[in-house]
């Protein structure tokens, strides 16, 4: 049967691009998806499927049994307008430009395959439609509303890639960090604002934050062993309107990225630390708020090696031991059950290669649709 599975994936190549286009055209972003998950509820119904809430997500089930594994797929999408050419292109302010329209499509797709059979399951599958995979809340909205209180037997998920790399490998890392930490935050000093020519009556926030900017820009050095992988960036930095004006406030917005648990909480308690010191210097009053906070990926050695082994019957090409500094919060799930997680190359050889993802041009190839249908189906019939 199993030798049957990529054949009836490409048999619903056609179906799942449907579904791919629909999503891609109605792009939403965010913990609320009401078209997205409007579409995705009636397509599982129509194949006899259940499906409920699980938080902001959907969850569905097929198969019987005590045994019980998980399949997930994000849905959401960027704040940004597309800029691909597509005729099928989102119209908004939301674009699916990092490919989770591909992810959701080839889980319907697979849902169809495990509902047909389902009797040879011997286990039940938990289909897992999650949002808001960008700003990396929605995989702990839908734990904190128990998608894990029945614990799996394990969990898989997968993400397509952009760029040169044609249809046809799998990246993997059976064991090692895949993909980094994140923890997104926000520092927001308060001071006392007033005329700019008279500034030793005012406390200004934004001398403090320039400093403090400086001093996060060097922590790496000194705080990071040379054998550990970290990136701190700051994306936003706010204060002042006017030129002659000393601000209220000053605001800056970042990331932490590690491959070290240890590590994060580390540098996360020192980039709390600095805000504070810089504050008490400057007089300030200070708020760190923390946003997102996703430990590094790790994948289970013996689940991922089994699956590579079972997709490497299909003639695909694999390239082992990869890591990738961008960060993904289904490694919440990771760090909970064993799970194996796979990146699908998805781009083109010629020019329309030439963007990545969350770029507004980037394309995707839909080949890659098939490949990852079956990966999801196949996972499932792992002894």
């Amino acid at each position: 049967m199993k030798q049957t599975i990529y054949q009836e994936a490409l048999t619903l190549q056609e179906e799942t691009v449907a579904h791919r286009r629909y999503l891609h055209e109605n792009a939403e972003v965010g913990l609320s998806l009401p078209k997205t998950f409007a579409y995705i509820q009636k397509v599982l119904e129509r194949e006899g499927i259940a499906v409920s809430p699980c938080g902001e997500g959907l969850v569905a089930e097929v198969g019987k049994g005590d045994r019980m594994i998980l399949l997930r797929a994000d849905a959401d999408a960027l704040p940004m307008r597309e800029e691909s050419g597509e005729v099928f292109a989102s119209k908004g302010e939301a674009a699916h430009t990092c490919g989770h329209d591909f992810h959701a499509a080839m889980l319907l797709s697979a849902a169809k395959i495990l509902k047909k059979w389902e009797e040879s399951l011997n286990k039940r599958v938990k289909l897992v439609f999650q949002p808001a995979e960008e700003p990396l809340l929605g995989c702990r909205n839908m734990i904190d509303h128990g998608l894990l209180a029945e614990k799996p037997a394990f969990a898989f998920a997968l993400h397509v890639g952009a760029g040169r790399e044609s249809v046809g490998k799998v990246l993997y890392n059976a064991g090692g960090v895949m993909m980094l930490s994140c923890d997104r935050f926000r520092i927001s000093l308060y001071g006392k604002g007033g005329h700019a020519a008279y500034p030793h009556f005012a406390r200004d926030p934004l001398a403090a934050a320039v400093k403090l900017y400086a001093a996060l820009e060097s922590l790496l050095v000194k705080e990071k062993a040379p054998d550990r992988s970290a990136v701190l960036s700051i994306g936003r930095f706010v204060a002042g309107e006017a030129d002659n004006v000393i601000p209220e406030s000053a605001i800056l917005e970042g990331s932490l990225r590690t491959d070290d648990k240890d590590l994060q909480e580390k540098l996360l308690a020192r980039i709390e630390e600095l805000a504070k010191g810089y504050a008490d210097l400057y007089g300030l009053r200070v708020e760190f708020e923390l946003f997102a906070h996703v430990p590094p990926l790790v994948c289970d050695k013996e689940l991922t090696e089994r699956i590579v082994q079972t997709l490497a019957k299909e003639g695909l090409t694999f390239l082992p031991d990869i890591k990738a500094s961008a960060s993904e919060d289904f490694a919440l799930i990771a760090s909970e059950v064993p799970s194996c997680y796979l990146y699908l190359t998805a781009g083109f050889a010629d020019a329309r290669g030439d963007f990545s993802a969350h770029n507004p041009k980037v394309v995707f190839d839909e080949a890659v649709l098939s490949v990852g249908t079956a990966a999801y189906a196949l996972a499932c019939f792992l002894s």
